[in-house]
């Protein structure tokens, strides 16, 4: 990628309690001026559609191509980015048991993505990296203003 685009950091978390159930997904920017946080949630989710939609939502908040580095804690959604969408696509949109799910999101996310160059990266949830937790924290914030507690 050109060393011209702008390098953009991205944390991403989703989640349900119970799952499925009220969801909530959080979002941590950062970029070389600002760092930026943002979240939502869904009365009825599960938790692989919180984590889908917290990187679609994530992208489509970069407004220009970029060179982002995105960590997520989820590996549906690292291993399906990275290792399933090829085979997925190769068999029109069809897992080794049926259609792939949340394929409304999974389309989404490829959208999302195409302007920009992405690394996608694992991380463990729960380990002490700082953006990781205020991207948790902001789920459970979403979550609780969705359920009222």
């Amino acid at each position: 990628m050109s060393q011209d685009l702008p390098k953009i950091t991205i944390y991403t978390d989703g989640g349900c309690d119970p799952n499925p159930g009220p969801g909530g997904w959080g979002v941590v920017i950062i970029s070389e001026k600002v760092k930026r946080e943002f979240s939502g949630s869904h009365p009825n989710s599960t938790n692989n559609r919180m984590e889908l939609t917290a990187a679609i939502q994530a992208l489509n908040s970069i407004h220009s191509p970029s060179e982002i580095t995105l960590y997520t804690d989820s590996q549906y959604l690292q291993r399906g980015i990275e290792e399933w969408m090829p085979k997925w696509l190769s068999r029109n949109w069809k897992g080794s048991s049926g259609p792939v799910a949340n394929q409304d999101l999974w389309k989404a996310l490829l959208e999302a993505a195409k302007p920009h160059h992405i690394t996608w990266k694992w991380v463990r949830g729960h380990t002490g990296d700082a953006n990781n937790e205020r991207a948790d924290r902001l789920v459970h914030e979403a979550r609780k203003k969705l359920v009222g507690y």
